[in-house]
C-alpha cells in the first residue's frame, strides 16, 4: 500500500466524512474502496472498521497538561524525540513552544 494525499472541496469532504461515519469506517478506507471500484481494481481485503484501530491512543497520557495531538505537530514531536534519544533526556511531555 502506498500513502498519498488528495485535496477535496468542502462538499466532497463532508460527503466522505458522513459516509465513513455512517459505515463505521475510516475515511481512507472509503476512499480506497471508491477508487478501486472506479478503476476496476480488486481491493486488498475487506473494508476496515474503526474498531480495527482500537490500539490508537493507547500510549497517550490523559493526565498530561499538554494534550496536543502528535498529528498536529509531528515534526516538532519527532525532533524532540530524536534530541532526547541522543541526550538521554526522558519524561518530556511534548515539544517546547518556540
Amino acid at each position: 500500500m502506498r500513502r498519498t494525499q488528495v485535496q477535496l472541496d468542502d462538499a466532497t469532504h463532508e460527503a466522505l466524512r458522513r459516509r465513513a461515519f455512517e459505515e463505521g469506517r475510516s475515511m481512507s478506507s472509503v476512499v480506497r474502496e471508491t477508487l478501486a471500484e472506479a478503476f476496476g481494481v480488486r481491493g486488498g481485503g475487506p473494508p476496515r472498521k474503526i474498531e480495527d484501530f482500537a490500539f490508537v491512543g493507547m500510549g497517550s497520557d490523559p493526565a498530561s497538561p499538554r494534550d496536543t495531538p502528535v498529528s498536529e505537530d509531528h515534526d516538532r514531536w519527532y525532533a524532540e524525540a530524536v534530541a532526547n534519544r541522543w541526550t538521554g533526556a526522558a519524561g518530556s511531555d511534548g515539544p517546547d513552544e518556540t
